[in-house]
């Protein structure tokens, strides 16, 4: 997969699918690289042409010490459309991705066709829970986190009955390089975006797990109330529910971003 320079810093990303039609992006969950993406991107190539990306200090794209914004990630997102010559996306992300999503929907709306926010909050967490958080990798390094973070984003159902995917994403999690999973903790936990859902005008469709303790479904419901015109869909997942609920995830995604197309980026 091919490396840019973006914003100082080299950004893995991935275009597959028809050249002519239209971009549907992707952006990961904290901890996440590109291939939690895999169950939707197999699927959808043939509607669409699909965009993944390890954003700056995930996956294989490179790290830069000290804390990060989510306004850098959104930043990084842009100058990643221009050097690959895309005018417009349906922007999907996931948790961190989502809060990603909102800021573009508020500062860059006319780059999106349609926003899909899915497992994410205007503000999640406490400023607390993420300087513990940042702490514990900092000195025990991923491991310290990545029990109770599979926890989260799965099941106790899906843990029993899907062992290889879950480790897959244990893997994933524990691969995430210490300074980029910190200074993405730093992002999310300086970000609310409570007062300014109301700017975004784009078509949009939230996805929640009813199950998921990081971002609950009244917090998911509280995003489609308050994004005018907005869709809402809850699946029996918890917090990484495009892979826990891969085909029906899939189907309220392609049902929403079909038709919505028409100019090609």
């Amino acid at each position: 997969m091919p490396l840019v320079d973006v914003n100082a810093v080299r950004i893995l990303y991935e275009l597959s699918g028809p050249d002519k039609g239209p971009v549907l992006a992707f952006s990961n969950s904290l901890g996440a690289d590109l291939s939690m993406w895999n169950p939707q991107a197999q699927l959808l190539r043939q509607h669409f042409r699909i965009l993944r990306y390890d954003m700056r200090g995930q996956g294989q794209s490179s790290v830069i010490p000290g804390e990060s914004t989510i306004e850098t990630f959104g930043r990084d997102f842009l100058v990643l459309l221009g050097v690959l010559g895309i005018d417009h996306v349906t922007f999907c992300g996931l948790s961190m991705g989502g809060m990603i999503g909102m800021w573009l929907g508020v500062n860059a709306h006319q780059r999106l066709r349609a926003l899909v926010l899915c497992n994410t909050a205007s503000r999640i967490g406490t400023e607390d829970s993420w300087n513990t958080r940042i702490q514990a990798v900092r000195h025990g390094g991923m491991k310290a986190v990545s029990a109770a973070v599979i926890e989260r984003w799965f099941t106790p159902e899906f843990r029993a009955a899907s062992p290889e995917l879950v480790d897959r994403a244990r893997q994933m999690l524990e691969a995430s390089p210490v300074q980029g999973y910190a200074a993405c903790c730093s992002a999310i936990r300086d970000m609310d975006q409570t007062g300014c859902l109301n700017q975004i005008r784009v078509p949009t469709l939230v996805i929640s797990g009813m199950k998921d303790a990081v971002t609950s479904p009244q917090e998911g419901r509280f995003l489609a109330e308050h994004i005018a015109g907005s869709q809402y869909v809850e699946l029996s997942a918890a917090h990484l529910s495009n892979v826990e609920q891969a085909a029906e995830f899939t189907a309220a995604l392609c049902s929403f971003a079909i038709g919505r197309g028409q100019s090609h980026g």
